[in-house]
């Protein structure tokens, strides 16, 4: 190659992976990956049948091509949902526009389109380019979202320019409105203004004044209405836009006529309305601002999650400790945490210990000691020691994540109560245009001298106050605040739709084991006989039950090691089928088992009998434990009741729930610990398998969640009206449920359903107040009270209540970020 020729640049090399459904065999590979390589541009296509994905690379790779040409070979693919950010929208009629745009694109199968996160997630096989080409046509901007976390901080550094022009629009706006106002309005109110002003400049220049101020309003802070809703009206797809945009319009060219071409109007309707179009600006710019500052606070609790993601670690390399993006960071890397840092990636303490705060993931206050083999959790602070971790999850796979993930897929959701609000709006702005209309007309043809004049005004006023911004702000802020201050709480309601579930949930059913218990025996009494030292028991019965594999045996070995105690080797073990076990500790014979036991090597255990008692009324059963022939103690071993169970129980009758136990206990266990806990309903002695049948029967009882933590919990949390899984569980009963606990604290049910409750009451004050807004004053805009009273809404006051309505609805929602979790103090 001579200096003279420029090298020929290679195209870069995408790769692409798409989810296959339907392979059942090797042959079924191998037909996807000759149909996927006969696609144009493709350079190589891998199918794992395992996995069933196919990752494709090439040049120049057309992702609608390579999904079609797997669909005509027999097998479909699995698509993610889309998430679109939007931009334009104002009001309810907007989302209910936009969704109908996404909804008609060949291959959407569903949309959902929210005001407040100004988002829109779409099911089905579109392509990207055609959704955002669709939302484009209808009016209103598109993009593909960005990942969680990302789309937070673009959102808030958009949403914070948003706000930052409006509030400079808005001065400005205000100091060209104010001579505006004080020439008209107080040319009407005080007479001495009307005379300053007719001895001055005279009324004639004070209407080119105000023109020219006037025009200054309209053209530059107000111009955005116009851009925006004069092309909706020419689609035939009104705004709120468009309201402001013809209401402004309309008293704007009446004072232009009256001030350059008074000829053309009646005898005495010859007045000027500047300053009610550029108050109308002023406003609703006013409200607008007001509006963006609540929307900003709204997304605070997501916001502050993601803060909590550090932007650098310390890592080990083989050169030294390095500090790195956290970007960078790779599954099996040695991280390193000083004192006050936050732990940056999820992992496991290989050396150090420390405790940590968890607060952020658990809303549990209090800290947690860490040691090596101990799991860290990114986002949480370190206090005092310092420790090295190997990191298991990165990115997208932390929990903090995943927490974010969940918060914004909430946040996202549509409510059923939603879409009959959606319903109603996208015919509100026609309605309320037509409304107007009929309101000119009528003044028109029956009101007072000058007719023309009251007609305008008035029409202008019912279309300025009967903005749906508020209705369409009712139910999402609600839905954002609320989610948000329930993954304060450690509460993450994975689904929506579960939020308004849960306040209708009139039985809680929970699982026993893991749930209500801790999960795993352990050692819960330990009573000696005279003469016996309690670690010398320990240590000798722990001996003899450390060759037992029964759960009971490892609860007695964990209590001694965790004592402390040494547990010696033993001989001659044996064990007796039905009564316990015996061995020789050394020179002692030790033997531990039931009463019947102690009774065929013939001692007496009546001394224990008081303790044997209140242990059975505990659903404890009693062991015994007999050293060279004399009996030396009494001991249990259990399951225990968490700490924070009892509280929960209280919690939810407070609430006004039934509370159901669900456990494979014998049913005097059951009854045992529903005595002790107060618990309304037992379904004792129930098999894995049997846990969907006894859902099923307890929703006879009403409306049912289910709470559980296993396996086997999985398919009781599906088929619950609301799955509620406690997060320290497992990640298939996570993913079943509706609502998942990240602290495991029981009294987090009762949190989720006030929290329900709480925001639910909150979206319905949020939409009385939208609709009676409405029902209540577009009469009076339109001069229900003139008759009798004499009293007309001016276009100006209807431009100040349509603002004041969606800065309501938005402090109130706000108001659920005070929520506290109990029950006789609502929000």
């Amino acid at each position: 190659m001579t200096r003279h020729e420029k090298p020929v640049a290679k195209p870069s090399v995408e790769r692409l992976v798409l989810d296959i459904e339907g392979m059942t065999c090797a042959s079924c590979v191998g037909r996807v990956e000759r149909a996927l390589k006969a696609v144009p541009g493709v350079k190589s296509a891998l199918v794992n049948l395992a996995t069933e994905r196919a990752e494709i690379t090439g040049p120049d790779l057309d992702r609608a091509a390579l999904i079609r040409s797997v669909e005509t070979a027999g097998y479909d693919v699995r698509r993610p949902p889309v998430d679109l950010a939007i931009e334009g929208m104002t009001c309810a009629s907007c989302v209910a526009r936009v969704e109908k745009a996404l909804a008609a694109v060949p291959g959407v199968t569903s949309a959902a389109v929210n005001l407040a996160t100004e988002r829109a997630t779409v099911a089905g096989s579109a392509d990207p380019a055609a959704l955002i080409a669709a939302v484009e046509k209808a009016g209103y901007d598109a993009r593909v979202a960005a990942a969680a976390g990302a789309a937070m901080a673009e959102t808030a550094e958009r949403r914070a320019v948003e706000e930052t022009t409006l509030k400079r629009d808005l001065l400005i706006a205000a100091a060209l409105t104010l001579p505006v106002f004080v020439l008209e309005m107080g040319s009407h109110l005080f007479m001495a203004v009307h005379m300053a002003v007719m001895n001055t400049i005279g009324m004639q220049n004070s209407w080119y004044l105000q023109f020219a101020l006037t025009t200054a309003v309209l053209l530059g802070p107000g111009l955005r209405f116009y851009r925006k809703g004069l092309p909706a009206l020419a689609r035939l797809a009104p705004d709120m836009n468009s309201l402001v945009a013809v209401g402004t319009l309309a008293a704007y060219g009446y004072s232009l006529v009256a001030t350059f071409l008074p000829g053309l109007l009646p005898p005495g309707t010859v007045n000027v309305y500047y300053e009610a179009a550029a108050m109308i600006v002023t406003l609703i710019l006013f409200g607008r601002w007001l509006e963006a500052r609540a929307k900003g606070r709204t997304s605070e609790a997501i916001r502050r999650l993601v803060g909590l993601q550090p932007k650098t670690a310390r890592v080990r390399r083989v050169n030294g400790v390095v500090e790195l993006p956290v970007a960078e960071l790779r599954t099996g890397e040695m991280v390193e945490v000083r004192p006050g840092e936050r732990v940056p990636v999820d992992g496991t303490v290989t050396e150090g210990t420390s405790w940590i705060d968890e607060s952020m993931i658990t809303g549990e206050p209090l800290p947690v000691a860490k040691a090596a083999g101990a799991q860290v959790t990114g986002g949480t602070v370190n206090q005092t020691g310092a420790f090295t971790f190997r990191a298991t999850a990165v990115g997208e796979a932390t929990m903090l994540s995943q927490i974010i993930r969940m918060v914004e897929e909430a946040q996202g959701g549509k409510l059923p109560i939603q879409t009959l609000v959606d319903r109603v709006t996208l015919w509100f702005v026609p309605a309320v245009m037509a409304l107007s209309a009929l309101t000119f007309a009528a003044w028109l043809a029956f009101g007072p001298s000058p007719a023309l004049t009251f007609a305008l005004v008035n029409a202008v006023a019912v279309l300025i106050i009967a903005c749906p911004c508020a209705m369409g702000l009712a139910t999402p802020t609600s839905i954002m605040v609320g989610t948000g201050r329930g993954a304060e709480l450690g509460v993450l309601f994975r689904k929506g739709e579960a939020l308004q579930a849960l306040q209708d949930v009139t039985v809680v059913a929970l699982d026993k084991t893991g749930t209500l218990t801790e999960g795993h025996p352990r050692l819960t009494d330990l009573t000696l006989a005279p003469g016996f030292d309690r670690s010398a028991v320990l240590a000798a019965v722990a001996a003899v039950e450390a060759r037992s594999e029964h759960p009971i045996a490892r609860a007695l070995v964990e209590a001694a090691t965790a004592e402390g105690l040494g547990v010696p080797a033993v001989t001659d073990f044996a064990s007796v089928t039905g009564y316990g076990v015996t061995a020789k500790v050394g020179d002692t014979t030790v033997a531990v088992g039931a009463d019947r036991y102690m009774a065929k090597l013939g001692l007496d255990t009546a001394p224990f009998a008081a303790e044997a008692e209140r242990m059975a009324d505990e659903a404890r059963s009693p062991l015994y434990a007999a050293i060279d022939g004399r009996l030396a103690a009494i001991l249990a071993v259990a399951d225990p009741v968490k700490e924070t169970t009892p509280q929960a129980i209280e919690a939810l009758h407070a609430l006004g729930l039934k509370v159901a136990m669900v456990t494979g206990d014998n049913a005097r266990t059951a009854e045992a610990i529903a005595r002790k806990l107060g618990i309304d309903e037992i379904v004792a002695e129930v098999l894995p398998e049997g846990k969907v049948a006894v859902v099923r029967r307890l929703k006879e009882m009403g409306r049912l969640a289910f709470v559980g933590d296993g396996i086997n919990d999985a398919p009781a949390l599906a088929e619950a009206d609301v799955g509620i899984a406690v997060g320290t569980g497992t990640d298939i009963a996570i993913e079943a449920a509706d609502v998942v606990l990240m602290s495991g604290r029981l009294t987090g049910v009762s949190d989720a359903i006030a929290l329900s409750k709480a925001t639910m009451r909150n979206i319905r004050q949020n939409l009385f107040w939208a609709f009676a807004y409405n029902t209540a004053l577009i009469p009076l805009a339109a001069g229900v009270l003139w008759p009798a009273y004499g009293i007309l809404l001016s276009p100006a006051v209807a431009a100040g209540a349509m603002g004041l309505s969606s800065v309501f609805v938005l402090g109130n929602a706000l108001r659920l970020r005070r929520f506290a979790p109990h029950p006789e103090r609502p929000a």
